[in-house]
């Protein structure tokens, strides 16, 4: 239904998409992960016209041709987005927000089951029609936001970050209601921070690492892979490659911790990111992602003794978590300095400044005083 293909995106002199390609069927969820400024918000503004792709970029719904299009003749042509922020009309109450989501042609006839619809799905702004946006609480706008979106009747449903703010008993139920938009035929492509849940509702999955897409599939098998869930998850499999940094990453999470502790921490960042990276490269040789090539045509390269090519991808992964190494080792070196010199100042003695010695008077000085005394006093 959706076909971005060959997407790439350049702010002045910085690249941030490079030759991304996405596709969304009818009644599928697909889910976007990758760290932040990976090109993740960049990537949803290029499809729905709001930032404009380099030459060479398709976007097509249901093989029509919306590349060049304006944001507003994107939306007609059925896809919405639901931005980050959420972006309602506080001032406004649900109801007005709600017709406002219906002003494009395309929605005006499916107005009142739309209207339905959005209801059905979401209770509580039933009985919200007429209170102010702002009033609302976090997850109560989000379902406004959404709302709005589905009331212009689209085919495909695009969300940033909609997890962005929200309570953990307001996301499983946000993530709920995505189950429910998708069940009623709207493709669902979703950005998101939150990979255990996303994951979860999920049908398919994108990694975006850097501007380039690092890795697609199902997203079951997604949940599964060892470098997903060490990325992305906080956790990995017992599978030879990753033990070592399984030990490493079920340690305490690395945070800002108390004076006393930084040091530890700050050790445990420097050896978690010196294990990603060994893990990484020791995955490649071992059949891992490279150039594309499946994992037994990799062992059988491998058992032929021909070397391993990285791909640039995987190479910059590597390098990255290389950088991430000494960067953190820098860190940890500049915290054992400052706590030496903390301690330096703490227990350094303090010399007492001794009293200055009165000088001793010249001998001759005090013979040639002397003299003169007796020689007044015979004188007199």
């Amino acid at each position: 239904m959706l076909e971005a293909n060959h997407i790439s995106v350049t702010y002045g002199a910085h690249r941030a998409l490079e030759d991304v390609s996405v596709h969304v069927g009818q009644g599928e969820i697909c889910v976007i992960l990758g760290a932040n400024g990976a090109g993740k918000s960049t990537f949803l503004k290029a499809i729905s016209g709001m930032v404009k792709p380099a030459p060479g970029a398709n976007v097509s719904i249901d093989g029509t041709d919306i590349t060049t299009m304006t944001a507003n003749r994107i939306v007609e042509q059925g896809i919405a987005l639901v931005p980050e922020g959420r972006g309602i009309f506080g001032d406004l109450t649900v109801a007005e927000n709600l017709e406002l989501g219906a002003y494009g042609k395309q929605a005006r006839a499916e107005r009142d089951a739309q209207y339905a619809k959005v209801l059905a799905l979401f209770p509580k702004l039933s009985e919200r029609l007429g209170q102010i946006a702002r009033t609302m609480s976090g997850g109560e706008q989000q379902m406004v936001a959404i709302g709005r979106a589905l009331m212009s009747n689209p085919k495909i449903l695009m969300l940033d970050e909609p997890s962005l703010g929200l309570s953990p008993l307001l996301c499983g139920e946000l993530f709920k209601s995505l189950k429910d938009v998708r069940d009623t035929g709207v493709g669902i492509l979703l950005v998101e921070q939150n990979a255990k849940q996303s994951l979860a509702i999920a049908d398919r999955a994108y990694l975006l690492e850097n501007g380039h897409i690092t890795g697609e599939g199902r997203a079951r098998e997604m949940a599964n892979d060892p470098a997903v869930q060490a990325a992305y998850l906080g956790g990995v499999a017992n599978d030879g490659a990753y033990r070592r940094l399984g030990e490493v990453q079920n340690r305490q999470a690395v945070r800002l911790a108390p004076r006393s502790n930084r040091a530890e921490t700050a050790s445990d960042l420097a050896a978690r990111a010196t294990e990603i990276q060994r893990a990484h490269v020791e995955r490649l040789r071992s059949g891992g992602q490279m150039n594309g090539t499946s994992s037994k045509h990799a062992q059988q390269i491998k058992a032929k003794g021909e070397p391993i090519i990285m791909s640039r991808e995987a190479e910059d992964l590597s390098n990255r978590a290389s950088e991430m190494a000494s960067r953190a080792t820098s860190v940890l070196a500049a915290h054992v300095a400052a706590k030496r010199q903390e301690f330096a100042e703490q227990h350094s003695a303090v010399v007492p400044v001794a009293a200055e010695k009165p000088k001793k008077k010249d001998k001759k000085a005090k013979k040639d005083k002397k003299a003169k005394k007796s020689k007044k006093k015979k004188q007199k």
